[in-house]
């Protein structure tokens, strides 16, 4: 029995987030889906994702919106520069990011997911 609200966080298109949304949907855990795009970003909820979960997880520096960026964009990243392009860039931030209760997720893990739930 779910006894927390889950938020799924990320941008509707994404492959993560669909297998995400698709195993909740199996489970037939109810959720809210937050699309970035839709709904935006709070420069707060960000920084709260970034102090949970830390910089380096936030920020895929594997995607390809990172691997597009300019040299003068990726370098002398500061947490304040960061910060700013992940918010003018929403695809830099790995997805998704599933929030239960207070607790916080990044990426598609099905076994965390079950622990988690």
């Amino acid at each position: 029995m779910q006894t927390h609200p889950i938020i799924v966080y990320g941008i509707k298109n994404c492959d993560s987030v669909k297998k995400a949304r698709a195993w909740l949907d199996g489970r037939q855990l109810g959720y809210r889906f937050h699309d970035y795009r839709v709904d935006g970003l709070e420069p707060a909820l960000l920084q709260q994702f970034i102090d949970k979960l830390g910089m380096d997880a936030v920020l895929n520096q594997r995607s390809s919106s990172w691997r597009q960026l300019g040299d003068e964009q990726k370098s002398d990243l500061t947490p304040e520069k960061t910060l700013q392009l992940m918010l003018s860039i929403p695809t830099l931030i790995k997805r998704p990011i599933v929030a239960i209760g207070d607790q916080l997720l990044i990426g598609f893990n099905p076994d965390q997911y079950a622990a988690m739930l």
